[in-house]
């Protein structure tokens, strides 16, 4: 495309600079505003919130015919696709990129055209608390910018760890904004770190047997090999994300399995094809930016090109997510279905270290090479569950009611009390991380039994019918055992906590009459007995067996977990 005179007088701060700048908070800011001042046919740029900081969150539209309002463009049925930047500003190129690439949708009217139906919605910078931590030291493994923003928000969060637990305002208002905007393809642009090798963009996809049904099997089949190719064919070879199965690609490499804690993983749970590009650290900030240019585009325009096949085939996955009863929760790589990828990497070799007496990995640009090397690009599911026809929350639990509201899922409130017979889990032994994981005490290895119960539900109670294009989005955040379900992030922990106790020296009368009422009980205790013989010597051992599990003064709540499922 020729160059556009009228470009020059909007510069960003990275055209501008040395080509090894990225803007700052303000600066963008300043830069959007003034664009959409000069620009109020192309783009509508507004405040929708603010960071857990104070600082205000923006987003952009830009509309080829002037059309801002989300309602109209809903009704229309307009593709939308959506840009987002800065979730970690310390990998900033997504930042410059998206400001330049907006520029010329004002300035070019040839590229606004090209967008045709389809409607460009973006967040210039996402964390907006880390942008504004600006330094240079914090990337430890990259080259430059000169200066850029910090990877945590205001408290010290990775807000791409975020999407489902929504400890940040940011992902409060994003879960809203997402939900609303419901765009059909995304992209979220990253700096990698890792191997080195000779690309300097790496791409994440939303895994597509994790995404499902013919949509995946149109992002596989159809979407990825065209932007692998137009990638190539301007100038920017793309590989997949170079995950190695061992220490370094030359073994391999297999699909990040990107869980709904992701973005590309949240994308999922809303249908939507998701894109998290990762440019290559070691790469210069000039060719990381100019490759993340391109990478948009090339998606956009295939975006723009299958738009209708692609909301189609997101329509066809809620349609049949209404009817399903049986829903994968938790995904493996497939070693079974290798794939082969082309791939240009460099010699690993171990030299001797200078800090200690080991040896150190080095990769050695002196010694390419070029070969086939196996990708595993599928996944299977690991965990399937049979799931009900309905959830029944008790009101209760409001946070976790008013995360399934920003997404979008369909609630009905119980206007009188009432009964049902539900299957209950009850939450057996589980692992929780040692250290918290993003603010909380993530849970490993969950066990369950399953139960039928009679469910006393009051007035206000909260139904899921999972005949909804949401469900989704319900299943793997309601299902225990799902890979980023609000129980493993911790916002059930109260029901793991016994809340009475005993004094020994009264209830040791009152455990001898429970063993002798209660004959469950008291085979239980003596399968104990043998599996444990040291602890039967301990006071607190044998009266807190006999306290958790004889019926007398049994606590119903006491890890029964509180979403229960109804099945008619």
């Amino acid at each position: 495309m020729a160059h556009n005179a009228q470009a020059d007088l909007y510069p960003t701060p990275y055209e501008r600079g040395n080509q090894n700048q990225t803007t700052a908070w303000r600066a963008c800011i300043d830069f959007y505003e003034k664009l959409a001042a000069d620009f109020p046919g192309v783009l509508h740029f507004s405040q929708i919130g603010i960071s857990d900081n104070g600082i205000p969150l923006h987003v952009g539209v830009v509309s080829s015919d002037g059309v801002w309002d989300l309602a109209q463009i809903k009704a229309a049925g307009r593709p939308v696709f959506f840009n987002n930047n800065g979730i970690h500003p310390g990998e900033p190129e997504g930042i410059d990129a998206c400001m330049a690439l907006v520029r010329d949708f004002c300035t070019q009217p040839e590229r606004l055209s090209a967008l045709g139906n389809t409607v460009f919605v973006f967040i210039p910078i996402y964390n907006v608390d880390g942008c504004l931590n600006r330094q240079s030291t914090s990337r430890v493994n990259q080259l430059g910018p000169e200066e850029f923003g910090f990877r945590a928000n205001g408290r010290n969060l990775d807000l791409n760890r975020d999407f489902v637990k929504c400890d940040s305002l940011a992902a409060q208002l994003f879960n809203q904004f997402f939900t609303a905007w419901d765009p059909d393809v995304m992209v979220d642009t990253h700096t990698s770190n890792g191997a080195d090798y000779h690309y300097t963009m790496t791409l994440i996809n939303t895994q597509t047997d994790k995404l499902g049904g013919d949509l995946g099997a149109f992002l596989r089949d159809a979407m990825l090999p065209k932007i692998y190719e137009d990638m190539a064919q301007r100038g920017w070879p793309t590989c997949p994300y170079v995950n190695p199965v061992r220490t370094t690609p030359d073994d391999g490499i297999e699909d990040f399995l990107e869980v709904p804690r992701f973005s590309t993983g949240y994308a999922a749970l809303h249908d939507c094809i998701g894109f998290m590009p990762e440019t290559h650290m070691l790469k210069p900030f000039a060719d990381r930016y100019a490759s993340m240019r391109t990478l948009v585009e090339v998606v956009l325009a295939f975006t723009v090109q299958h738009a209708a096949q692609i909301q189609e085939l997101r329509r066809a996955a809620r349609r049949a997510a209404m009817a399903q009863r049986r829903w994968p929760v938790l995904w493996a790589p497939d070693t079974s279905r290798p794939s082969a990828f082309r791939f240009k990497g460099y010699a690993a070799v171990q030299r001797p270290s200078l800090l200690g007496n080991y040896s150190r990995l080095a990769y050695d640009r002196n010694q390419p090479w070029e070969r086939d090397i196996p990708w595993f690009n599928r996944c299977t599911a690991a965990l399937e569950v049979n799931t009900p026809k309905r959830y029944l929350i008790p009101q209760a639990w409001r946070e976790v009611i008013e995360r399934l509201q920003w997404n979008g899922v369909v609630l009905q409130r119980l206007d009188a009390d009432q009964s049902f017979q539900a299957q209950v889990y009850r939450i057996g032994t589980l692992q929780s991380r040692a250290q918290a994981y993003e603010g909380h005490m993530f849970h490993d290895d969950l066990e369950l039994t399953v139960h039928t119960e009679t469910i006393h539900a009051r007035v206000g109670d909260v139904l899921v019918d999972l005949a909804q294009p949401q469900a989704r989005y319900a299943v793997e955040t309601l299902e225990p055992q799902a890979h980023d379900s609000f129980f493993r992030w911790g916002f059930f922990n109260s029901v793991l906590e016994k809340k009475e106790a005993y004094s020994d020296y009264v209830f040791e009368d009152s455990a001898l009459e429970m063993l002798q009422e209660e004959p469950a009980l008291r085979a239980k205790f003596e399968a104990w007995k043998q599996e444990f013989p040291d602890r039967v010597s301990d006071q607190s051992a044998v009266l807190d067996f006999i306290f958790a599990h004889g019926k007398r003064f049994h606590e119903p709540e006491w890890r029964r977990y509180p979403v229960v499922g109804l099945m008619d």
